[in-house]
């Protein structure tokens, strides 16, 4: 008898990391459009939020750049990835079956801003200040929405049959909205284009020096980031995971969680809503 309750609580033993180790860790990742402090800090919570929800291990992982962040998603390294509008294109392009299921409620009419350093001494307008052909232009990540994509589109309405090189002195890319501020606040370039909301955010945070830097554009709307999220994840994790998945981002109401996003909420989203980058992607070159 004794023999067999400890076989019965060795086999237990046994039983429950075996079980465990069935489901894999859920693992997202989001472009790095800011500094990484800021970074750690909001997917961190996010991570406790949705392990709290789903309950199954959540994980975020960091990547390097913007290109990082497709290719991991791409190769299955992460299941759910925030992405700006463009890099979300270019990833659910990438893995057939995958879905923007939520965005923030504030990025399905997004902008950019056009900033300038203010020894320029331009001052905004209603129109692309033209007045800054010539000048040195940094635009943020090579794949950023409202760093590059959206910004060369409206330089290129502005300058008919002309590409930024042609407009500017020199066209530069800092890697995010957060080191184009700095750039053009320190006058390592006189003019960039960086996302509103990290532009806010900065702000509030008293990284920008007004008397250095200032808006001299606020673009028209556009859709841009959104959560993506692979096809195959139901078959992972369970049927209907994904709905899930979809359903606790749409009830995240903690505005310490929501604040670093610079986001009031999250709400549902389909890949058609970003029909109109790829559009712009393809008119651009920037998409195949």
């Amino acid at each position: 008898m004794r023999k067999w309750v400890l076989g019965v609580v060795a086999a237990g033993l046994m039983a429950g990391p075996a079980a465990a180790a069935e489901t894999p860790p859920f693992v997202f990742t989001g472009i790095p459009d800011q500094d990484e402090s800021r970074l750690v800090e909001r997917f961190g919570k996010v991570a406790n939020y949705l392990e709290q929800t789903l309950g199954v291990p959540v994980r975020y992982i960091p990547v390097k750049n913007y290109p990082a962040a497709v290719t991991a998603f791409t190769n299955g390294q992460v299941q759910l990835a925030w992405f700006g509008g463009f890099t979300g294109v270019q990833a659910r392009k990438a893995v057939p079956g995958s879905r923007a299921i939520a965005q923030g409620a504030e990025d399905a009419a997004f902008k950019n801003y056009v900033i300038a350093n203010t020894r320029l001494g331009l001052e905004k307008g209603p129109d692309f200040p033209k007045a800054t052909a010539g000048k040195t232009f940094s635009f943020g990540a090579r794949a950023s929405t409202s760093g590059r994509l959206m910004p060369e589109h409206f330089i290129r309405q502005a300058f008919p049959g002309k590409t930024p090189e042609e407009v500017y002195s020199r066209v530069g890319f800092s890697g995010d909205h957060s080191r184009t501020i700095q750039l053009v606040q320190s006058g390592a370039f006189e003019v960039g284009a960086v996302d509103y909301s990290v532009w806010d955010l900065d702000t509030k945070a008293g990284r920008v020096d007004a008397s250095a830097v200032t808006v001299i554009w606020e673009s028209p709307t556009f859709p841009d980031y959104q959560w993506t999220v692979r096809g195959d994840v139901d078959a992972t994790y369970g049927q209907g995971f994904t709905e899930k998945l979809r359903q606790a981002l749409l009830d995240l109401k903690d505005p310490a969680i929501l604040a670093p996003f610079g986001r009031s909420r999250f709400i549902a989203v389909t890949n058609e809503a970003y029909a109109p980058l790829v559009d712009v992607g393809r008119s651009t070159g920037l998409l195949d």
